[in-house]
């Protein structure tokens, strides 16, 4: 379940590293399973035990709500639980943009829901028509979300950065278009984008650790309904072993111990 991470395999380059004393965990998509994150927490403070000495960082890649049934737990959990000892990033997902949008333009949900909304509107306590024109009932579902969302919750949400760097790393969503340098990325490629990233052999100038599908390019993580992943990134330390998946999650695992990974 946790990793170390190297250069990709498609690249001859030296190993990446992260700044000397600092310790990095990355997860991916949680999609609405607080009881899987809340599980990833305790291994990853496990983990970290046996590394006193430095500085633990942990970036969540987004995509915290829709499909599972616990969304609003979540981000309750990430603003009022945080791992005790880390500091944290939470970057935005293309889900969140999601229902950031539907708070503004009722006419999107829809498409929101095909992707997995209505599980978040339902962990709200939204309750949602069953008559009526189509008009009506994505209003009546905005107007309830409006009410339902606290407003810490809506003020997390609408504050998630899309990038995070550390050392030879960068840290996103979805992705990165090839070609175009990453000072210069397009903030809705960041969060939505998928074809072009993923069937690039390029290398984009760091390793791209990314969530969102589950074809990897780089660096790929994922957290709720489909394969966990939680990678590690040490100080300075380069290392390679092998990937073992099993229903619900990934992890690989040596004596009862958590052992480094290499994708």
């Amino acid at each position: 379940m946790f990793g170390l991470f190297t250069a990709s395999r498609k690249s001859a380059r030296r190993p990446a590293f992260v700044p000397q004393g600092v310790r990095v965990y990355a997860i991916g998509d949680v999609h609405g399973r607080a009881d899987l994150l809340g599980a990833l927490h305790g291994k990853i403070e496990a983990d970290a035990a046996h590394t006193p000495g430095l500085r633990k960082h942990v970036i969540y890649l987004g995509d915290y709500i829709d499909r599972g049934p616990s969304s609003r737990e979540v981000v309750e959990m990430l603003l009022s639980a945080p791992l005790a000892g880390f500091s944290a990033t939470h970057l935005l997902g293309n889900h969140e943009a999601m229902l950031l949008r539907f708070l503004d333009d009722a006419g999107c949900g829809p498409q929101w829901f095909a992707i997995g909304g209505m599980a978040t509107l339902l962990s709200y306590g939204v309750a949602v028509p069953g008559t009526g024109r189509l008009e009506e009932k994505l209003l009546a579902a905005q107007r309830g979300l409006r009410e339902k969302l606290p407003a810490a919750h809506r003020g997390f949400l609408s504050g998630l950065p899309r990038q995070f760097v550390v050392g030879d790393y960068m840290f996103v969503h979805a992705g990165v278009r090839p070609g175009v340098p990453l000072e210069r990325q397009d903030r809705n490629d960041l969060v939505w984008i998928r074809k072009e990233f993923l069937e690039s052999p390029a290398f984009h100038g760091k390793v791209i650790v990314h969530g969102h599908s589950s074809e990897p390019n780089r660096k790929f993580c994922r957290t709720g309904l489909g394969s966990t992943l939680a990678p590690t990134l040490p100080e300075s330390s380069p290392a390679s072993c092998s990937r073992a998946r099993r229903s619900g999650y990934c992890e690989c695992r040596q004596r009862g111990r958590i052992v480094p990974l290499t994708l």
